[in-house]
């Protein structure tokens, strides 16, 4: 509204001579920053990714102690896959670090086996492991505002000897309607290794 007052304040003033017309370009250009900053705003963020990232190992580490605890673990798999993935919203690129048999999970079914079992005999339940903690190192992000990339190291901490495993990862997001960020893209794997 603001701005709507100020270009017709600026085309009464430049018809009566009193504002030349640059004032109306500074003025629509004013308008095209203020939608370039509301368009910004739904843009995802480092600060979003990270939430999500601490949001997944969360997960993964309530997923084991509800197993050990004899609680509903596949349905808090089901959840976490329902939640955090975009399998609803369209294709989801999943390349799970322990799979060489079926090596891509394409379906919410499929990830789901791998993270708790199922129908793909090589399962067996990463997430049941269980972990005690999962730590995140971003190398890198791309912020493409509607679509982010983020690579790195992530780290599992095995609950039964504290050892922790080091896994690189790529992770794409993107943001729903609701403002919510979903996985599009989890590409994992162990480090090279030259003595394998």
């Amino acid at each position: 509204m603001k701005l709507f007052k100020s270009v017709v304040l600026g085309s009464v003033l430049a018809a009566t001579g009193i504002l030349s017309a640059n004032y109306l370009e500074d003025a629509a250009l004013a308008g095209n920053r203020e939608q370039r900053y509301k368009r910004s705003r739904k843009c995802i963020t480092r600060k979003e990714i990270i939430k999500a990232q601490n949001t997944w190992g969360n997960a993964i580490v309530a997923i084991g102690k509800a197993n050990q605890n004899g609680g509903d673990f596949k349905g808090l798999a089901e959840e976490t896959v329902d939640n955090l993935y975009a399998y609803d919203e369209g294709n989801v690129l999943f390349k799970p670090t322990l799979a060489s048999e079926q090596q891509f999970r394409l379906t919410e079914e499929d990830a789901l086996s791998y993270f708790v079992g199922g129908d793909i005999p090589e399962d067996r339940g990463f997430a049941l492991q269980p972990w005690s903690n999962v730590r995140f190192e971003n190398a890198a992000f791309s912020l493409n505002c509607k679509t982010a990339l983020a690579m790195g190291n992530y780290f599992f901490t095995d609950a039964k000897t504290g050892e922790e495993t080091k896994v690189e990862f790529s992770f794409g997001y993107i943001k729903n309607k609701d403002g919510k960020l979903l996985i599009i893209l989890q590409d994992s794997s162990f480090p090279f290794n030259p003595e394998q």
